[in-house]
């Protein structure tokens, strides 16, 4: 598996599929990994040149300790940008991931082309909801945040039906370094971006589940007030986690919106 020297730390990523297709950067979610793109890379393989990384403090990339930040995270995926030599490329960002895309979109908009931002936000306030999950976390580990987590990101019907893609994600958040976990979600919590993403110029997609309790669908309606032109996309019996649980729907938006169909 190949890492990355990227700004100070070492960064795990993968380069799949059309190898003369035009670049997709995936942004994983605070507590998974870059598997979380998973049901996307039978569609995605075909069309695109698709990069994937483990986010600072999640999977294989190094977890130090300490707070991170939005513009941290940022610099990590323009560092990896930069390291295979990609100058311009799609984003996708899920959560966290997202929130990351609004602020590359921002500070670097001569390297995205099409920007889609998936059950994200550009403020998680308030500060006290974070200041809780960090210190369960603390106390009692990733095990002290499983289920909430779970039952935040998956519908209660899905979780019914699909028990071993629910498994797969609870794996992913049980192995989230707990220093990793802490130093996003002080990134989250310090992050308001909701006056810089008006600057953005990017063609973007918002994407969101209906039933999502996190980043709601208020919530992406707040971005697209701010990104002009940006188009918004509400998935049907989904929550956080739309990606999965609407795999086919949110394959066709993501085509349809970089003309990859």
């Amino acid at each position: 598996m190949p890492h990355a020297t990227v700004n100070g730390i070492q960064l795990h990523y993968q380069v799949s599929g059309n190898a003369d297709g035009p670049a997709l950067l995936l942004s994983n979610s605070l507590a998974s990994t870059l598997n979380m793109w998973d049901p996307q890379m039978a569609a995605f393989e075909k069309r695109f040149r698709v990069i994937r990384y483990d986010s600072r403090g999640h999977g294989q990339s190094a977890a130090p300790d300490g707070g991170y930040s939005i513009d941290m995270l940022t610099a990590d995926a323009v560092g990896l940008l930069d390291h295979l030599d990609i100058a311009r490329t799609h984003f996708c960002g899920l959560s966290k991931g997202g929130m990351v895309g609004q602020r590359l979109a921002t500070l670097h908009p001569d390297r995205v082309d099409r920007l889609i931002l998936c059950d994200t936000a550009s403020y998680m306030g308030p500060a006290e909801l974070w200041e809780g999950r960090i210190q369960l976390a603390k106390d009692k580990g990733m095990a002290g945040v499983v289920d909430a987590t779970i039952e935040r990101w998956f519908t209660e019907s899905f979780r019914v039906n699909d028990p071993a893609s629910v498994a797969r994600v609870r794996a992913m958040i049980l192995n989230t370094p707990v220093a990793g976990f802490v130093g996003c979600c002080r990134a989250i919590q310090a992050m308001d971006q909701r006056e810089s993403i008006r600057t953005i110029t990017a063609p973007t997609l918002i994407i969101v589940g209906a039933d999502d309790p996190s980043t709601t669908p208020d919530k992406a309606r707040e971005i697209q007030e701010q990104v002009r032109g940006s188009k918004l996309v509400v998935l049907p019996d989904a929550a956080h986690l739309s990606n999965i649980e609407q795999a086919e729907k949110f394959d066709q938006a993501v085509l349809g919106f970089t003309g990859a169909t």
